[in-house]
């Protein structure tokens, strides 16, 4: 049984909240969970998580039954590449959104087994026995001159064009999804993550506090947000977590902005 739970918050800054999530349980035993941090100002951020995150959960929500791990990627690929039209599209009609975009970070699972797929910084990580793993790969200049040399890891957390993304959803015609595939076994913690949470509490934290069972999965969310609230809060804050549970005496789910 996957539990889950979502947060968002605008921040100490910030005087909308452009970011978007959505968390639910399907029919047939899929899980779905979509984070979206949108860009281009008020307005087009606004739009452009909306749009992500309401176009890949129409998609998905009536997905058949039984669908094999490769359908599974296939169908999670096919609504971010969807939601990447609608975006464009919206944009070219509308002067007000012109360049609008957002990253997005999605997972879909068939049971304990699934696909992310994600464009952009936001983020994936799974917390398995008291260990952190991040599952995406931030599409950003930074991380792009990183990879190819031309600055250390330490320069990539103080880089001044930190924040430059190299792939967003939306702002070109075509673009590549990243799809990766996930499973989590009992015990185990899926986190995703707009970068309102991971450039402000280290991946070690995050871990730490997603791991920490003996606390309900609601107020380990909360914890995270508050850090990054604690730690400045300059940018809109979204986490959602996925946990597995083998035995669970009624399912709870909450979801609320604050």
């Amino acid at each position: 049984m996957i539990r889950t739970v979502h947060v968002s918050h605008v921040g100490r800054v910030r005087p909308v909240n452009e970011d978007s999530v959505f968390v639910s349980t399907l029919e047939h035993g899929y899980t779905l969970g979509v984070v979206a941090d949108g860009m281009g100002g008020h307005l087009a951020g606004d739009t452009a998580s909306r749009l992500a995150v309401d176009t890949v959960a129409a998609d998905l929500s009536s997905l058949e039954p039984g669908i094999p791990l490769e359908g599974i990627r296939a169908a999670l690929g096919d609504a971010i590449l969807h939601a990447n039209e609608v975006i464009y599209q919206e944009a070219s009609s509308d002067e007000r959104l012109h360049n609008m975009g957002t990253t997005i970070v999605a997972v879909l699972l068939s049971g304990s087994e699934g696909y992310i797929g994600h464009i952009g910084d936001s983020r994936a990580y799974k917390v398995a026995s008291g260990q952190v793993t991040r599952l995406t790969d931030d599409h950003t200049l930074v991380n792009e001159l990183y990879k190819s040399g031309q600055i250390t890891e330490d320069q990539l957390e103080t880089h001044p064009r930190k924040n430059v993304l190299s792939r967003a959803l939306g702002t070109d015609e075509d673009v590549t999804v990243e799809l990766t595939p996930v499973s989590i076994s009992d015990g185990e913690v899926l986190l995703l993550c707009s970068d309102g949470l991971s450039n402000r509490v280290s991946r070690d934290l995050i871990g730490q506090i997603s791991g920490s069972l003996d606390l309900p999965l609601e107020e380990r969310a909360d914890r995270l947000l508050q850090l990054a609230l604690l730690a400045g809060g300059e940018d809109n804050i979204t986490v959602a977590m996925f946990e597995h549970q083998e035995e669970v005496v009624g399912q709870r789910k909450k979801g609320w902005d604050s």
